[in-house]
């Protein structure tokens, strides 16, 4: 397989690394925290003629196909854009595909009707709204097959009532996917259904948002659903479907999120060997120590295997889909959230004093390096679902002794082959 690209998109590879270095990245530095609210006219001025910018490029929501906006790039083609990317918070708003709704707008494409995609998908496509997810559950985290909320059918359409935990960007969504429970004696992974449902729908309450590590606000929501109706046409997907489109989402969201993490860590590595090179004792730099060379050495293995895990994978999707790729994904899930933890945390141990501080970003790096083993499920949840799907490929052994054992395997080859030894 190769990886490599044809020059006219790499000059647009190249346009878009000097275009987030020059324009993006200031964003994150004058404007922090604010990419995922709602633009104020000052904001507006100079995030409009960026995003305009970007169309002009053909880059924008390149996560979609033609039909809805984007290029039809591919996978591999979006894990070598996320790889810059992901370098700034402000960047996924610039280009159109920030999460959650990405994810989001990918499962109204597949599963919404034309009136859903008019009123929900168009204005997310278009950069005007933002979105929500609201699937997890206070007692239930994310296993839906404890999820209680209900969705009861009424006169004209749902009855929706129950809580919600940690949806995040609730706060500034226009519109929340919900999933909810509506055949309680059916099979676990046909129990739910999803809805859509306008955030200022009655008895849509936020309770709470919390915050993460590091941030003095927070921006994932506790929602209480408080007998909220709406109508038959609020139904995404197939009643007790969710499941699979919940499947289909959380599939190419957890791969976009290893995309990016690729730009963190090498983002964290330069900072490494920069300061390796830089910070003097009294024999010499530290790039002349033994232990250092070490930790640049391992760092570097980690990214680059990481890196050609993550670039396989996506080019496995783009030959036949998430659902045939899902070993491959959840191995990406698993090996996001150790590169993460190890790279930042050498190069944040590098600088010392100065990476614990507020002065470099190794400081909020490191901050998210556990949200990384939780974040669309828990790290051993997925290293489970790997282990279920390798071992499918492989068989008890025959008899009392495993297949290698040597006694046996030399008998068998005696046999074979005594007749030419005399």
């Amino acid at each position: 397989m190769d990886f490599s690209v044809e020059p006219e998109f790499q000059a647009k590879l190249d346009w878009m690394d000097a275009f987030i270095t020059e324009e993006v990245e200031p964003l994150d530095l004058v404007f922090p925290g604010q990419a995922y609210q709602k633009l104020d006219e000052r904001l507006r001025k100079i995030v409009d003629p960026l995003k305009e910018q970007v169309r002009e490029r053909g880059l924008w929501a390149c996560h979609l196909g033609p039909d809805l906006g984007g290029q039809g790039y591919g996978q591999l083609k979006l894990a070598l854009m996320n790889e810059l990317i992901g370098r700034s918070t402000w960047a996924p708003v610039i280009f159109g595909c920030q999460a959650p709704d990405t994810g989001n707008a990918e499962i109204i494409a597949m599963y919404g009707t034309a009136e859903q995609k008019e009123r929900y998908l168009r204005p997310l496509l278009d950069g005007e709204v933002f979105s929500a997810y609201s699937m997890t559950e206070p007692q239930g985290g994310s296993d839906p097959r404890l999820f209680t909320m209900r969705a009861v059918r009424s006169e004209d359409g749902w009855v929706l009532d129950g809580e919600k935990y940690f949806t995040s960007n609730a706060a500034n969504a226009d519109f929340l996917i919900v999933m909810a429970v509506t055949d309680p004696d059916a099979h676990p992974y046909k129990r739910m259904s999803m809805f859509l449902v306008p955030s200022g729908t009655e008895g849509v309450e936020i309770l709470r948002n919390i915050g993460t590590m590091g941030e003095r606000g927070g921006h994932h929501a506790h929602i209480r659903y408080d007998q909220v109706r709406v109508g038959a046409d609020a139904l995404l997907g197939e009643e007790g479907g969710a499941f699979a489109v919940a499947q289909a989402r959380l599939g190419g969201g957890r791969v976009h999120h290893a995309m990016r993490t690729v730009a963190a860590v090498k983002r964290a590595f330069d900072m490494m060997c920069e300061r390796a090179l830089s910070r003097q004792t009294v024999d010499g730099v530290l790039a002349d120590k033994q232990l250092v060379q070490a930790a640049i050495a391992d760092s570097y293995l980690q990214i680059q295997q990481f890196r050609l895990l993550v670039l396989h994978t996506a080019w496995l999707i783009d030959q036949s889909s998430t659902k045939e790729a899902r070993t491959q994904i959840a191995a990406c899930k698993v090996a996001a959230a150790r590169v993460f933890h190890d790279v930042v945390y050498r190069a944040m141990h590098l600088h010392g004093a100065l990476g614990v501080s507020t002065d470099t970003p190794l400081a909020r790096l490191w901050q998210s390096a556990p949200l990384m083993g939780i974040m669309d499920g828990p790290t051993e949840v997925h290293q489970a679902s790997i282990a279920r799907r390798v071992l499918r490929g492989y068989s008890p052994s025959p008899g009392l002794w495993p297949s290698e054992f040597l006694p046996d395997k030399r008998a068998a080859a005696h046999t074979k082959y005594d007749a030419f030894s005399s």
